[in-house]
């Protein structure tokens, strides 16, 4: 993609939005700090790009093409994530034949600096997951999968702490109960915390006691469920929690063109992005920082 037509694709669908009730006006001096969010989720084992023929998905994707997308992006703005929201596995004879070493080689080669867990990451099992983390030179994170008792205990955090230009950026995740999705053969002993219960306790030690300016969720919970209320999704995790500032998403294949708005309990904006599957769009937010970490951000999706 040329850099003429990333920025006007970009500009094109970004707003801004303050995070803390700010005028606009402060977050357009020197001295603001500005973080970038890169995001993919539900790539689902897509390596290359999809063909000519394969209708609306003809020519898009394709790990090559999303990597110079993601330099491009690094060089403009080296304060900058690169997050997977789970489902890196399954989906074509590439994790069939490799068992997902050619995924986690790639992510590593694009440098991401953490993932969550799916539930298509089990289909080889959890030792077929465990297997391939030597393969993985970026950081796991879920926080309520409890793994202590299987072989995934001490290679998953419930939460990482990034540092860019003096901003702490805390970043937890959270997986999709298995039961029902995930053989019971396949996840073993892991076990399943409340999301929302878990997204309170994360977010309170990450704005509290480490006091990280920016909270973010990896959440392989999925967007929205209208018609079933009951299972937690992000709208209904950003609405019954606090402290979250940006719930990045997968599991039900959302693509939505910029980040949701949703109002949490204290009445605080929540940004909430998910870019579909197969690596078709890499999700982008910038966050603004003004001199005293008050923050804005504005948000887009990218073609691959």
């Amino acid at each position: 993609m040329k850099r003429r037509n990333f920025i006007q694709q970009t500009a094109a669908t970004t707003a801004l939005v303050t995070l803390g009730g700010l005028g606009l006006q402060s977050f357009t001096t020197s001295r603001t700090k500005k973080i970038t969010i890169l995001h993919t989720n539900d790539v689902h084992s897509h390596i290359i790009p999809f063909g000519p023929n394969n209708g609306r998905n003809a020519n898009k994707g394709g790990v090559a093409r999303r990597a110079s997308l993601i330099e491009s992006i690094r060089a403009e703005n080296p304060n900058t994530l690169l997050l997977d929201a789970g489902d890196i596995f399954q989906g074509t004879p590439y994790f069939n034949y490799y068992g997902g070493e050619l995924e986690f080689k790639l992510m590593s080669m694009l440098k991401y600096d953490a993932a969550t867990i799916g539930n298509h990451d089990f289909d080889n099992g959890i030792d077929g997951l465990y297997a391939q983390l030597p393969h993985a030179k970026f950081d796991f994170v879920s926080a309520n999968y409890d793994f202590s008792n299987t072989v995934m205990d001490t290679h998953v955090e419930p939460y990482t702490i990034f540092k860019k230009e003096g901003i702490k950026i805390g970043v937890f995740g959270l997986g999709i109960e298995l039961d029902g999705l995930v053989g019971k053969n396949h996840y073993k002993e892991t076990k399943y915390l409340n999301p929302i219960e878990i997204a309170q306790d994360m977010s309170r030690i990450l704005k509290t006691e480490k006091q990280c300016d920016l909270a973010i969720c990896l959440s392989h919970l999925g967007y929205n469920y209208r018609n079933n209320p009951e299972i937690v999704s992000d709208v209904k995790l950003a609405k019954a929690t606090k402290d979250i500032d940006l719930i990045i998403g997968g599991h039900t294949h959302t693509f939505l063109r910029k980040p949701t708005i949703e109002k949490n309990i204290e009445g605080k904006n929540v940004l909430i992005n998910q870019v579909g599957c197969y690596g078709l769009y890499l999700g982008k937010i910038d966050f603004y920082f003004d001199s005293d970490k008050s923050k804005a951000a504005n948000g887009t999706s990218i073609i691959v």
